[in-house]
């Protein structure tokens, strides 16, 4: 990998090495379009010449607006080609934060994907000064198409952009991606190209991924975890598969048979949550076998070090069981890639005892973005941590518990922020995450929580919050917590209960006659809740145990604010939302 230095090195370096034919797909109108190497690569360039025939230039900066799809890649890589700065933009952001983000990174085009995305760009329009035209991926009529770039590409400039592409370097900005706000405004983390391709680099060193298999992607690209992972697999010559959305992937995995895929905890989550509503509709027999199944998963080894007897039982159980849950997956799966939140130790276990290796990883959008992850290699793995450092990368964890970290990989700055961006880094280089962690083992880092999540009693008591909440939310009657308590005489907690199992445990009971709300908040539900984090408090220390509780109205959803684009909690908006019942709660 000598050849590839910067991002735009990655297609050429595909082209010469691993040529595939099915190199980047998305599913169109119900058929999957697959893009070849070397078709993305005439693609690429042609939109680069486009670009530079409008009079774009090295420097300039353009927003992508879109959910995950081949001309997101094309649009990405073609910007990169002439030395431009991308920026990508959750969908799902306000106007508001749309009007910001443009602003302050001075975008000059923005390419959205649909005419939703597009009237919401033209709404805040009249806020921003230096956004010049806005084009669509989808083809909508009376609205200017991204191809329309390549289509006026020139081939006079073809030694222009040979010249600028000689030029980029790999200390060159390639992308600035806002953070998600959880603790504030958005800052604009800036990544070189060298920071990416390092950490794609490092992982090529340790992960099993080659250009034998197939991945589907899911989570959003505009995420630096994802996007990191789509350059690695083009890297190694993987195909990339774009699932159509959330309520159609597992028949996408079906079609797809995917080897390797990348989640989210909340995700995996939801699967589990489906195998076993499933398994608790079966009866006699069967059922004893599933209930016996996954007792034994949740007895796996942390490193795999299970002994003849319990190996023995987990091969009938995955004959009996499991293979069932690879079959749900396309039957391919070879390992799972968890990241951006930490993963209930538990859901790791039972996966991998499942014949399905998960393996959960650790990293911020401000070093591109992995600093440690679990290998699939025997001995090199510890379920419930984060893994080892990746090649080239340094941790230690300072007196205070934060976790430090040194590498190629740590990003350039906050754009037009540079007094938060000496704040990162202490006096030695290091950056500062703002995580607690540990090491396990002396090998494995474990974190525990954010530095600034972990609240203080009234009593001068610290309570981390992470750990209650991933422990709490394995009672199948939880959907979401939230542990509260800053400067408050207690540990108490507000609860999303899990509305579609709850429906149908009351139903089992006969107390299904009243609406779905009235059952939600109803006395019998809230003591069955009570029963469970009574039951989960045992773990905690007196200070931590969750005294009262009170059930939220609705779900929390980045829709709806409440929730990050990767699904973590925005601690504030959850709590001004909902003051009125922590005030119930610490009123009494």
């Amino acid at each position: 990998m000598k050849n590839i230095k910067r991002l735009i090195d990655i297609l050429p370096y595909q082209l010469e090495t691993y040529p595939r034919p099915d190199a980047l797909c998305d599913k169109q109108n119900g058929a999957w379009q697959k893009f070849s190497s070397i078709k993305i690569k005439e693609i690429v360039d042609s939109f680069s010449l486009g670009l530079l025939k409008l009079g774009y230039k090295p420097g300039d900066t353009f927003a992508i607006i879109s959910p995950n799809r081949t001309e997101w890649n094309f649009v990405d890589l073609g910007i990169l080609q002439i030395g431009g700065i991308d920026v990508p933009v959750y969908p799902t952001m306000t106007l508001d934060e749309y009007a910001y983000i443009l602003n302050d990174a001075q975008v000059k085009l923005v390419f959205a994907a649909n005419k939703d995305l597009y009237e919401k760009v033209r709404k805040v329009l009249p806020r921003t000064k230096s956004v010049q035209d806005v084009y669509t991926f989808d083809k909508i009529d009376g609205i200017k198409h991204w191809s329309d770039i390549s289509s006026i590409q020139d081939k006079t400039f073809e030694d222009q952009l040979k010249q600028i592409e000689d030029s980029i370097k790999p200390d060159d900005i390639a992308t600035i991606i806002y953070t998600s706000g959880t603790t504030g405004t958005p800052k604009g983390v800036m990544l070189t190209h060298n920071n990416i391709i390092s950490n794609a680099v490092s992982l090529n060193q340790i992960m099993p991924m080659n250009s034998g298999h197939r991945m589907i992607s899911f989570l959003p690209l505009c995420h630096i975890f994802e996007r990191t992972a789509i350059y690695f697999y083009l890297m190694v010559g993987g195909a990339v598969y774009y699932a159509e959305d959330l309520d159609k992937i597992v028949e996408n995995f079906q079609e797809v048979k995917p080897n390797y895929f990348t989640t989210v905890p909340r995700l995996l989550e939801k699967i589990y949550e489906r195998i076993m509503a499933k398994g608790r509709e079966l009866s006699g027999i069967k059922k004893s076998i599933f209930g016996w199944a996954v007792n034994l998963a949740n007895h796996y080894d942390p490193q795999g070090r299970n002994n003849l007897f319990y190996k023995a039982r987990l091969m009938a159980a995955r004959h009996l069981v499991f293979e069932k849950w690879q079959e749900a997956l396309g039957g391919k799966v070879s390992g799972i890639i968890s990241g951006a939140a930490t993963l209930q130790p538990r859901l790791a276990r039972i996966f991998t005892a499942a014949g399905l290796p998960v393996r959960e990883g650790y990293g911020l959008t401000e070093t591109s973005p992995v600093l440690t992850c679990n290998r699939f290699k025997d001995g090199d793995y510890y379920l419930g941590t984060a893994g080892l450092p990746i090649p080239g990368v340094q941790i230690k964890i300072d007196d205070s518990g934060e976790i430090l970290a040194k590498g190629p990989n740590i990003f350039k700055g906050y754009y037009n922020k540079p007094e938060f961006t000496s704040m990162a880094f202490d006096s030695n280089g290091w950056f500062h995450t703002g995580d607690i962690g540990e090491f396990v083992q002396g090998r494995f880092l474990k974190v525990t929580d954010r530095l600034k999540e972990v609240f203080k009693t009234s009593g001068g008591k610290f309570v981390a919050p992470l750990p209650i909440e991933n422990k709490m939310k394995e009672s199948w009657f939880i959907k979401n917590i939230m542990v509260i308590g800053e400067n408050r005489k207690f540990t108490a907690a507000l609860v999303v209960p899990e509305a579609v199992f709850i429906f149908n445990w009351c139903k089992k009971k006969g107390l299904d006659n009243l609406p779905l709300e009235e059952i939600l908040h109803s006395q019998i539900v809230k003591d069955r809740i009570w029963k469970d984090i009574q039951k989960y408090n045992k773990r905690f220390s007196h200070i931590e145990q969750i005294k009262k509780f009170e059930l939220t109205d609705h779900d929390w959803t980045v829709e709806s604010g409440e929730l990050t684009p990767t699904l973590k909690l925005k601690r504030k908006i959850i709590l001004e939302k909902n003051k009125n019942l922590v005030d119930k709660i610490y009123s009494e």
